[in-house]
């Protein structure tokens, strides 16, 4: 009798002609439409190439160019830990690793449950939160502090973070200085640039403007972190019913039309130079003009680009734990639910956004809990089940025979804590529950997240670290 290691559950939305067949309605917008490019460099670079520019900045691509600027790009980003060379998170296959989102606004105390504008202890708050949390693997700074230099918000939010968690960051291109001073307080964590380079610890995050544009803001950015030699997710953002036409097969091509072409400016700065695929494919509610997140169609569309960047052997940038519920509440628990097995089954590398409530305006530590259990819920179902001679246990099943029992054997004694444990949802009988003080889920979860908040810590960087990260941020 033969066994098998393992047998997990496995998702697909396209076939490999199907992924061809939006590459190459991809590659007809290039062709045909064009894409406007603000930028003096972006367009010199582009003037030395097979591309055809018309009325100053409309260009349009032939199919060779993008498909050397994809056969230049790595398709494996290995993200490692705080001054460390150890690897965090590996974007390859389908590994997948959860973070937060960022520039919220507003933030949900879990303390006295108001709602307000989030401040830079709210972001110190949220940051040592992730790090408490196995089941995240990277952060974002999740909220736009109203109390920070309005001048340099993402400088300052990027030494926050890089203070207070050894987690991967992924940060928020801002003006060049300000992209500068983030990557100078990284290379100071890291030992030196050359360090970061082999070892990075981040990954920008900027995006083209959709319909077709590269702005000269946007192009900027990319471009600097092509000459960093750092990832960076350029994420086209079509808003279907809004930037692009109400309908995802459109919406896809014309994203992935963006993205493939801001990858051939990418790699025309430095060939190699490590680039992240990523698409945000919403749509809008035309009853309330939200930007949806918490619908089938937006699931569906992350496994669309997670099967792009596949067939593009790119890592990819994906989303989930996002809701449009204005609170923590069972509709919130819902859309986390499935969009987070969503991002198991179909493979996405880096997904973000994690705690985002009312559709990306707010924050909530309640959220980020509760998704996390969620996440170590649903990463057990998507490991799947051994077949290997230990799982069957057939020897043991011929020793306690007919009408026995396995309680006290040491096969269980080896295997019970292979199953999943819950440390929010209860498992307790009625008269357990009410003894107990019959909490709910929210009670429990907000006792969870304040006492998680209240005692997470970070180990602290380097005083001379430490020293060098405050006058990058005074100097810039």
């Amino acid at each position: 009798m033969s066994f098998s290691a393992q047998a997990v559950p496995h998702f697909s939305l396209f076939t490999c002609e199907q992924c061809e067949v939006v590459h190459f309605a991809s590659l007809e917008i290039l062709r045909r439409t064009g894409v406007q490019v603000d930028h003096p460099r972006a367009l010199a670079l582009l003037k030395e190439t097979d591309a055809v520019i018309t009325d100053g900045s409309l260009v349009r691509f032939p199919a060779a160019l993008v498909e050397w600027a994809l056969a230049g790009a790595p398709s494996r980003v290995a993200l490692c830990k705080r001054g460390s060379s150890e690897v965090a998170i590996r974007m390859e296959g389908r590994e997948v690793a959860f973070g937060t989102g960022s520039a919220c606004p507003n933030y949900l105390d879990p303390r006295t449950g108001q709602h307000r504008p989030f401040t830079e202890a709210d972001v110190v708050a949220c940051v040592r939160l992730v790090e408490a949390l196995p089941e995240l693997g990277f952060c974002m700074s999740m909220g736009l502090s109203s109390d920070l230099d309005p001048r340099a918000p993402y400088r300052d939010e990027f030494a926050l973070m890089l203070e207070n968690t050894t987690k991967p960051l992924v940060f928020t291109l801002g003006s060049r200085s300000e992209n500068e001073a983030i990557v100078a307080m990284a290379a100071a964590a890291a030992g030196g640039t050359d360090n970061l380079r082999l070892n990075p610890t981040l990954v920008g995050y900027s995006q083209p403007t959709t319909p077709l544009l590269h702005g000269e803001d946007s192009t900027d950015k990319l471009i600097f972190m092509a000459e960093a030699g750092l990832p960076i997710v350029h994420q086209s953002s079509p808003m279907m019913g809004g930037a692009a036409p109400m309908s995802m097969a459109a919406a896809l091509a014309l994203g992935n039309a963006e993205l493939l072409s801001g990858l051939v400016i990418h790699q025309l700065v430095r060939r190699g130079a490590p680039f992240v695929y990523g698409c945000g494919l919403h749509h809008m509610d035309m009853r309330t003009t939200i930007s949806v997140y918490g619908a089938p169609e937006f699931d569906l569309a992350r496994v669309a680009v997670a099967e792009m960047a596949r067939y593009y052997n790119l890592p990819n940038y994906g989303y989930a734990g996002p809701t449009d519920s204005c609170v923590v509440d069972e509709q919130a628990a819902s859309d986390a639910t499935s969009s987070i097995l969503v991002a198991l089954l179909s493979g996405q590398h880096l997904v973000h956004d994690i705690g985002y409530i009312e559709a990306g305006m707010t924050e909530s530590p309640e959220m980020i809990v509760l998704c996390a259990d969620i996440i170590g819920r649903l990463r057990h179902f998507t490991a799947g089940m051994k077949l290997d001679r230990e799982a069957f246990a057939l020897d043991l099943i011929h020793e306690v025979g007919p009408g026995g029992s396995y309680l006290t054997t040491e096969h269980t004694l080896q295997h019970f804590r292979d199953f999943w444990q819950p440390a929010l949802y209860s498992r307790q009988r009625m008269n357990d529950w009410v003894k107990r003080g019959s909490k709910r889920l929210g009670d429990r979860l907000r006792e969870k997240t304040i006492a998680l908040m209240e005692r997470a810590r970070t180990p602290e960087l380097p005083a001379n670290v430490l020293a060098e990260i405050e006058y990058i941020r005074r100097q810039s």
